[in-house]
């Protein structure tokens, strides 16, 4: 009988970053957490404050903070450093050239070490950074992940539920394409309880209210930025979401998320890395679940392939 000393590493210990660490060992998710940043001393301190928090938690896992050597026996490194948003900015592309930089040392820091696991990319422009990691790392498209419309989706499926008074989980709805405005809803896949979405709006106008889908689709894009602008960060509900699809890894769960993934030939997209519903186990990105799209969803999907594959010639490799 063998045991796995599972071990997750995350780079860059921002509001993202220690609020994953904390998810993750709030939820017993693995036996290490390793911290690593350029600002040692916080890496250290964040390590100790969650050190502390082991006596309360079910789960006695060791939390350190190290050096990108300690990557090489790694199941997963989460990588959540990015440069800081330009100032009222509303685009997170405007984030692509100086978080290149960045990147590109962590990812050549982290294959240093022999590290041969998943990545998992926090860090925004997050679709094309994942894209921008596959290449750099030199890894199979499965072993490199984005956190891509996951967080989005479960935007999407909390508006919608706050109209019915349901648990946001019965609500089964994909958000897809870009993280970003290019985004869209899979509306004709979506469900509550089985009932086609659509069939819901219908029977139950009243509680509607009159709310569309291009208002949900709105509310969706711009709940980032309304809390974004109000406290100067989103962490709880980015932090949620990658700690569950580090635990559909982990766990070896084969759960189904709308994550960033290389695409080829999917849906007719050649080279676009963005968020579709995909399989996630043990190896990572196990497979790609091609739903069935209508013309206008195709033509989204197209859309948002068209400007991230617009940035791909900018990324110095």
């Amino acid at each position: 009988m063998s045991f796995k000393n599972s071990k997750v590493a995350i780079v860059g210990c921002g509001n993202v970053g220690a609020t994953t660490a904390y998810t993750i060992l709030n939820q017993g998710l693995c036996e290490q957490i390793v911290l690593i940043d350029v600002n040692k001393d916080k890496a250290y301190a964040e390590a100790l404050d969650l050190r502390h928090s082991v006596y309360f938690m079910n789960r006695n896992i060791k939390v350190t903070s190290g050096e990108y050597a300690d990557c090489a026996d790694a199941d997963i490194v989460i990588i959540t450093a990015s440069a800081p948003m330009p100032k009222d900015s509303h685009n997170r592309l405007e984030m692509l050239a100086p978080s290149m930089n960045i990147m590109k040392s962590i990812v050549d820091s982290t294959m240093a070490s022999g590290f041969s696991g998943i990545f998992l990319i926090v860090s925004n422009p997050v679709d094309i950074m994942t894209y921008y990691v596959w290449k750099l790392s030199g890894l199979p498209k499965n072993q490199v992940i984005g956190s891509g419309t996951n967080l989005d989706s479960a935007r999407l499926c909390y508006e919608i539920s706050q109209l019915y008074d349901l648990d946001s989980k019965s609500v089964q709805a994909y958000v897809c394409g870009e993280h970003g405005d290019s985004e869209f809803v899979l509306w004709h896949n979506a469900t509550i309880g089985g009932k086609k979405l659509d069939n819901v709006f219908r029977d139950n106008v009243a509680r509607t209210r009159n709310i569309t889908k291009a208002d949900l689709l709105h509310m969706t894009i711009e709940a980032g930025w309304d809390i974004f602008n109000r406290k100067g960060n989103t962490c709880y509900g980015i932090a949620s979401s990658t700690a569950a699809i580090a635990k559909s890894i982990l766990f070896d769960e084969n759960h189904i998320y709308p994550v960033t993934t290389g695409l080829d030939g999917t849906y007719g997209i050649k080279r676009a890395w963005l968020s579709v519903p995909v399989i996630i186990d043990s190896t990572g990105a196990k497979e790609i679940v091609e739903v069935e799209l209508n013309d206008e969803e195709k033509s989204s999907l197209k859309k948002s392939a068209e400007i991230i594959e617009s940035f791909y010639d900018e990324l110095a490799m």
